[in-house]
């Protein structure tokens, strides 16, 4: 049976965290840049219906997309890499599959029939993986599978895998992300990891086309050929993965090791014309040969686990490239801080920026880095809860108001700064119902945040359940905290800035994930800009 669109499947072995994700975003360029149209999605194992309750520690950064999906921090390098923008469609998890099936078997649409993971859950499970290649819109559509090879979570969508391979036989192929350990001791490179794991995919009925191999050291060929004859592959299709100093240099690695090439081959596709990645290596050129540096400090509560705040990270990435500037990063447990010790540990930085989050936990410490930041004129940025702490902080401190705060933290407030949004004061499900996806904002001109932009109106991504009280802005006004941006069609205020400080900007939308290589996000363009202008 044939098909119109291709389909590349790329699983885990051996341990996790080796690097799907870069991997299938990187093998989606290196294809878009020959001229096909490729999309990635991630199949998650677990059975929560989204990661919108997980905690960050649990599963990093909560994704969202332009139509309101939160989605797995993949989702955003898939969209960082290829500058196309993801949807619900991109990320299915267990959660979701089990719960359509479930109100299939509710509505009687299976006739009777007892419901079992074969054929019903892998039946839902290959309609979810086809549904992005319905209206022929892609080419090459990539499928990452959660977790490792071996996991119990992950059985039902090997086995999809396997009937799609024997469905669409010379429209699928599997790639096998494993890891080649170095023994110190022994001086050497060992394969057996490599071979069980690929042992533990043929016992499910999968060969994998393609072995791209993690590794610190170099594969040399007659390794490459070992590994190709332990695991039924041809030694072309041995690819080595090597650590790389940033993850924008994957997509070159795998070029140099013409991942693309093998796998258009195994698809029975032409290699069009070679690879467009002049903007790409530009990109990198400028990131590895900065003028400049500043150093930049982002307060959080969870900056242990650095992929909590993952988009924001790779934002300040893409703008400190496009500054010629090198960006280092101070992680700030935002627990620690208070006013007796703020001035010793922000007094060196050149900019600070208030993380998102939600609850009590840390606030103080945020809310002393906001009046720091205000108080010496510090270029500051405010995402979310920042924007909010930047709004509680000038009400205290600034209007006189000691117990001015948000009822997220505070409900019995007398001055509720930061109120519940109204159309959240009847919802008691937390799983999907914050205020989510792209919104329209209109910008004040003669603004920080309108100068950075430059335009009128701009559409952002929302996450929250709680807004600026506009009971009391024209109290803000009159002391100098500016709403500079709104939205259009219910008056939210989005957008804070403090006219007496040469940049200090709170937004409540989340500009960090829609920043791309190719588009770096113009706010914080002009955030590390106002950082390098402060020091100089």
């Amino acid at each position: 049976m044939s098909n119109s669109t291709k389909y590349v499947f790329v699983t885990g072995g051996v341990a996790s965290s080796l690097g799907k994700g870069i991997i299938a975003a990187s093998l989606a360029k290196l294809l878009q840049a020959r001229g096909y149209s490729t999309t990635i999605q991630k199949l998650d194992p677990y059975i929560n219906i989204d990661p919108g309750t997980l905690n960050p520690y649990e599963h990093g950064e909560c994704y969202v997309t332009d139509d309101g999906a939160e989605t797995d921090l993949d989702l955003g390098h898939y969209e960082r890499f290829l500058n196309v923008k993801t949807s619900q469609a991109n990320n299915i998890t267990t959660g979701r599959i089990y719960q359509s099936v479930i109100n299939k078997e509710r509505k009687g649409e299976y006739l009777g029939k007892t419901v079992q993971v074969i054929p019903h859950v892998t039946d839902e499970i290959k309609q979810s993986i086809q549904e992005l290649g319905k209206n022929g819109e892609y080419d090459i559509i990539i499928t990452e599978i959660g977790g490792t090879v071996g996991d119990i979570e992950s059985l039902p969508y090997v086995e999809a895998v396997r009937q799609m391979l024997w469905e669409f036989e010379d429209d699928c192929i599997v790639i096998h992300l494993t890891l080649i350990p170095y023994l110190a001791a022994a001086g050497e490179l060992k394969t057996k990891p490599t071979q069980h794991s690929v042992k533990a995919l043929l016992e499910l009925g999968v060969q994998p086309d393609v072995l791209c191999c993690r590794t610190e050291h170099e594969l040399e060929l007659n390794l490459r050929k070992k590994i190709a004859k332990f695991c039924n592959v041809a030694p072309e299709a041995v690819i080595e993965s090597r650590d790389a100093s940033s993850i924008y240099e994957v997509p070159l690695l795998m070029q140099e090791e013409e991942l693309d090439v093998v796998v258009l081959k195994k698809l029975g596709l032409s290699r069009k014309s070679s690879p467009d990645l002049d903007d790409w290596k530009q990109f990198l050129e400028k990131l590895h040969q900065p003028k400049t540096e500043i150093n930049l400090g982002l307060i959080g509560k969870y900056v242990e686990l650095k992929d909590a705040y993952k988009s924001i990270n790779e934002a300040l990435i893409h703008a400190g490239a496009t500054n010629l500037c090198k960006v280092n990063i101070q992680w700030i447990h935002s627990e620690k801080l208070t006013k007796k010790n703020v001035a010793s540990k922000l007094d060196k930085l050149d900019a600070i920026l208030v993380a998102p989050g939600f609850g009590s936990r840390g606030i103080t410490g945020k809310l002393a880095a906001v009046q720091f930041a205000r108080e010496n004129k510090i270029p500051f940025l405010g995402i979310c809860l920042g924007m909010q702490c930047a709004v509680i902080e000038f009400a205290r401190h600034v209007l006189g108001w000691d117990d001015a705060h948000t009822v997220e933290i505070s409900p019995e407030s007398k001055r509720p700064v930061i109120s519940l949004m109204e159309e959240q004061k009847s919802i008691s499900d937390l799983g999907g119902t914050m205020r989510l996806g792209a919104y329209k904002c209109e910008l004040k001109p003669d603004s920080n945040i309108y100068e950075a932009y430059n335009r009128e109106v701009i559409n952002e991504r929302h996450r929250h359940r709680f807004e600026f009280n506009s009971s009391y802005l024209e109290d803000f006004e009159k002391s100098g905290m500016i709403a500079t941006g709104k939205n259009p069609d219910t008056g939210l205020v989005e957008v804070v800035e403090i006219t007496d400080h040469p940049w200090f900007v709170g937004v409540q939308f989340h500009p960090e994930y829609k920043s791309t290589v190719a588009k770096p996000h113009p706010l914080f363009v002009a955030f590390v800009k106002a950082a390098i202008d402060a020091k100089k």
